[in-house]
């Protein structure tokens, strides 16, 4: 009698022990996550291309920047530096974005007229796709380029880029397409001004006029318009 007692005073107890185990609270088992310097480098930039976009340099918060990426300001200041050094980071990085677009035009291999005319179609779409870039710009140039001057690299890709058009342009000139002594930059900025001012005034433009000019078929119209003016200009 006694030790079938003690047999089931065993079992309740184990029964116990074990419920008791299931009502403890479980600890949760931290998972950690490898970090990735490059992917919040580039998430912290891309918080701040939109910050800068939509409410310029002064506008501009670290800490809602933080969390769009995300991350928190600690970061910020890990990668960047401070503001100021942030705010270039997002220069360097939308000139570093159409420059990079405009290799795949691949010019060097394009005969000087198509080049041309590619280059101007490009910049437009470009411009269309991307409006941050012109906020962004629109930014600096309130700012008189002070922050764009202390970079050490926009410069060098800008070399780069005209190198590429001026040897479109003697190339068309020797062929006889286009006029001798055609300058670079002065084609380029036909083509950049030509797209800029439309679309940074677009909304009074289209008021005073009383013509939708961000209407499909306007923009259509426009690019091509400017593709017939950059041409006029350059054919010999």
């Amino acid at each position: 009698m006694s030790s079938g007692i003690c047999a089931v005073s065993d079992t309740a107890k184990e029964a116990i022990t074990d419920t008791a185990e299931s009502e403890k609270p479980k600890r949760r088992r931290s998972i950690s996550q490898p970090r990735n310097p490059e992917r919040t480098r580039a998430a912290i930039l891309e918080a701040a291309r939109r910050e800068v976009a939509a409410k310029g340099l002064a506008g501009a918060r670290v800490d809602v920047v933080a969390r769009r990426a995300g991350t928190n300001k600690r970061m910020i200041y890990h990668y960047f530096g401070d503001k100021d050094a942030l705010y270039l980071a997002v220069l360097e990085d939308a000139y570093r974005n159409i420059r990079h677009a405009e290799r795949r035009l691949d010019l060097a291999h394009k005969p000087p007229a198509e080049g041309l005319r590619e280059l101007a179609l490009f910049t437009w779409h470009y411009f269309l796709d991307h409006p941050e870039f012109l906020s962004i710009l629109a930014t600096e140039n309130l700012n008189q380029a002070r922050y764009l001057r202390q970079s050490k690299v926009v410069a060098e890709m800008h070399s780069n880029f005209i190198s590429e058009l001026k040897d479109v342009l003697q190339r068309g000139s020797r062929d006889g397409v286009f006029r001798a002594g055609l300058d670079p930059v002065d084609v380029y900025l036909t083509i950049a001004s030509l797209g800029y001012f439309y679309l940074s005034n677009r909304f009074t433009l289209s008021t005073i006029f009383q013509r939708d000019l961000v209407a499909p078929a306007e923009l259509e119209r426009w690019g091509q318009h400017i593709v017939a003016t950059v041409l006029a200009t350059a054919y010999a």
